[in-house]
């Protein structure tokens, strides 16, 4: 069998008298687009949470590429090429498309001006934005135009590029295409396609089920705290996947119906 890029076992995470996550298992293939999928309350936050160091679970194992790690931070998995692009998108508004891909991991000018005067070298940070955005086939203008200049899927383009750069395991995004019209969202899981095509394996957290249907090649189910099925989105419809969702059928009752 392939080895899981990502995968968690039994994890639990209580909060008082409320548990998060109660046992639930995760795995993620290389190369594919794996949705994650629940109603409100069903984990799904959690769980994120738990795959990329923002709360560390009360039981159970996280394993990368087959090892276990431990994640005290989102700064230890970003170590281990986990990038996550949230729903908030997290980018400097003010700061040009170049800045906003290096933020945080700002490239110096050789020698004593970087060293001592702790110069930016934006030529160079300008030209690994520009390969970047290329690769992914985003069309901007110019990079040096500000982000809040650009529109919301030109902005998620940007994070997403920012996330592709810097991950060489695993992209995670959360909720990527929430109040982008729908053209903005056809671009934004078009870019989610390519990522994948160069080799990313990417979580998709996603309430919109046409979109999860639309790009992702199997669905994670989450539902109270639990994964309660994982099944090919080419081989389900989306009524069979809203049923196990709501605990409406198992995935015992389920057949592949053709959508």
């Amino acid at each position: 069998m392939t080895t899981p890029v990502l995968s968690a076992r039994g994890l639990v995470k209580r909060y008082g008298h409320v548990t998060a996550l109660d046992g639930t298992d995760f795995d993620l293939l290389p190369g594919e687009v794996l949705a994650v999928i629940g109603d409100n309350g069903a984990g799904k936050s959690s769980l994120i949470k738990a795959l990329t160091g923002a709360l560390q679970p009360d039981e159970g194992e996280i394993r990368l590429d087959g090892e276990p790690v431990h994640f005290r931070s989102p700064l230890d998995a970003r170590r281990k090429g986990i990038e996550t692009v949230y729903q908030d998108l997290a980018v400097a508004p003010a700061l040009d498309i170049a800045s906003n891909l290096f933020l945080g991991r700002e490239v110096r000018r050789p020698g004593v001006l970087g060293a001592v005067f702790r110069l930016l070298d934006k030529p160079r940070m300008r030209k690994e934005a520009a390969h970047q955005m290329d690769e992914l086939k985003i069309g901007l203008r110019s990079l040096t135009q500000p982000v809040e200049n650009l529109s919301g899927g030109q902005r998620q383009g940007v994070a997403v590029a920012r996330a592709a750069a810097w991950a060489h395991h695993v992209v995670i995004m959360d909720e990527p295409t929430a109040a982008l019209g729908v053209k903005e969202s056809g671009q934004v899981l078009e870019l989610i396609g390519r990522v994948r095509d160069r080799g990313l394996p990417v979580v998709l957290i996603s309430h919109n089920m046409p979109h999860v249907f639309e790009i992702a090649d199997r669905i994670h189910i989450q539902r109270l705290g639990k994964r309660v099925g994982v099944v090919n989105a080419a081989d389900h419809s989306m009524s069979d996947v809203v049923a196990i969702m709501t605990g409406a059928a198992t995935l015992d009752d389920q057949h592949p119906i053709a959508t």
